[in-house]
């Protein structure tokens, strides 16, 4: 019997034991299916790239950086960043005198720099610098982006240059199959590249590098599309998020108590609230000045007779004042000031209202956004190559979210018809087709009696 008792104590021992073992087992067995290759194994669960992603937020050219030695490293970071927010102000005036052309060729400049500061810190964390083809790849996907996005704007903003000749006329009307063409190349290019050892980073950087072009790319194709409705719905929404984020940091700066989000620990309820007062009152006196010239409020259109983009026409009544009855609950306090119960007002001001108020509610979202995405990979800025501010992305994480806003109110509440476009759409018909539409046209406008046709 007691034989019996210790055979049993001796196999619950082994039972014990093995499953100790395979349990250890499975264990290691789990953590070798999260490690893609060898590389993974030096960097385990562990993601610390502020070593590896340079920051400018503390950089400063070595003559400034020694003149400003003697301040408190506080103020030293607030003198260069206050340095260097003039010089991007003093830029971007100048790029706006340069012409809408200028703008265009700079967004376009600084999409391809905030894709390859994300596109970098992609690399980093996976550690693909051996894998073949990725970096071709990527930026291959950029061109065929750009060739789709940038294409669709000239299609419908010069369409009916492009067809003059019978090469552009093709382009036209077989530019998204030629876009489609170009990515599905891209795609057999990347499944051909794969790697077995490499299976997970490729296709994590794959992911990676489509996010990125969805946030850059897509973006400043609708901040193009802004700049052709008008300079003013390009530089009063930029100038906003530049007026908020400087005013939100001045006034955290000196009077900043309490948190704001644990995201951004430097953030503070002072700093939030008073640069969205702020931004209010900027945007208004800026709309209020560039309402008054048409440079800034005509669309842009391509002149036929010049040869090149024009700004010329006579402003819409959206930028010129219009008088509005006021509610009965306010006619008592208007009448007192103006003597009746009307007001005039340019109604892009009113527009004006709505934008800065995005630009300081949601706006400073996309700042949180980026801030927990460097948080994610223990990194103070996206680059260096601003002094004091750090990367491109870091000073424009907030204006992406503003152009997608600004499209949106365009095409909800503006709805501005492009003439260019309707005109490319009929010079894609058939000959008979388009005869059928002038005859129609010229029928209903004579019945209307816009057109008057000679007697026969």
């Amino acid at each position: 019997m007691a034989d019996l008792r210790k055979r049993v104590t001796n196999n619950k021992a082994t039972d014990v034991d093995t499953e100790t073992e395979n349990e250890g087992f499975n264990q290691d067995s789990d953590a070798n299916l999260d490690l893609d290759s060898e590389d993974d194994k030096s960097l385990g669960n562990k993601v610390d790239l502020s070593n590896t992603i340079p920051s400018g937020t503390d950089k400063a050219p070595e003559l400034l950086d020694s003149t400003l030695s003697y301040l408190p490293p506080r103020w030293r970071n607030w003198v260069i960043r206050g340095i260097f927010t003039w010089v991007m102000i003093f830029g971007f005036a100048l790029m706006i005198y340069a012409g809408p052309l200028a703008l265009m060729l700079v967004v376009l400049a600084v999409q391809v720099k905030c894709f390859a500061e994300i596109i970098n810190i992609g690399y980093a964390v996976y550690k693909i610098h051996g894998l073949p083809w990725f970096r071709s790849l990527s930026w291959y996907f950029l061109i065929t982006s750009n060739y789709f996005f940038y294409g669709e704007s000239l299609v419908d903003y010069f369409g009916v240059v492009d067809n003059r000749t019978e090469f552009l006329r093709a382009l036209v009307k077989y530019h998204r199959f030629i876009s489609f063409s170009l990515y599905i190349g891209g795609f057999v290019w990347f499944v051909l590249s794969l790697v077995k050892r490499y299976y997970m980073k490729q296709f994590s950087l794959f992911a990676w590098t489509h996010v990125a072009l969805l946030i850059v790319v897509t973006q400043s194709y609708l901040i193009i599309r802004n700049i052709f409705q008008g300079l003013i719905w390009f530089i009063v929404p930029v100038s906003m998020i530049v007026c908020n984020d400087v005013m939100a940091y001045m006034f955290g700066f000196f009077f900043g108590r309490t948190p704001l989000i644990k995201l951004s620990p430097k953030k503070t309820w002072e700093g939030f609230i008073g640069g969205g007062f702020a931004t209010v009152i900027f945007g208004l006196l800026i709309s209020y000045f560039l309402c008054q010239y048409p440079f800034f409020v005509c669309p842009i259109e391509f002149n036929e007779e010049l040869g090149r983009m024009t700004l010329d026409c006579e402003p819409s009544p959206l930028f010129r004042p219009q008088e509005y009855t006021v509610p009965a609950s306010l006619a008592p306090v208007v009448r007192m000031v103006t003597g009746k119960n009307t007001v005039m007002i340019i109604p892009f001001l009113l527009h004006s209202l709505s934008m800065s108020v995005f630009s300081s509610v949601i706006g400073p979202f996309g700042g949180f956004f980026a801030s927990g995405f460097k948080r994610a990979f223990k990194i103070k800025d996206f680059g260096d190559i601003i002094p004091g501010h750090g990367g491109i992305m870091d000073r424009f994480d907030c204006q992406y979210l503003m152009a997608t806003f600004v499209n949106v109110y365009i095409s909800s509440f503006i709805r501005m018809d492009s003439p260019q476009k309707l005109l490319q759409q009929i010079y894609s018909l058939k000959p008979e087709l388009q005869l059928e539409l002038f005859t129609a046209l010229r029928d209903s406008l004579t019945t209307r009696g816009i057109l008057q046709l000679p007697a026969p």
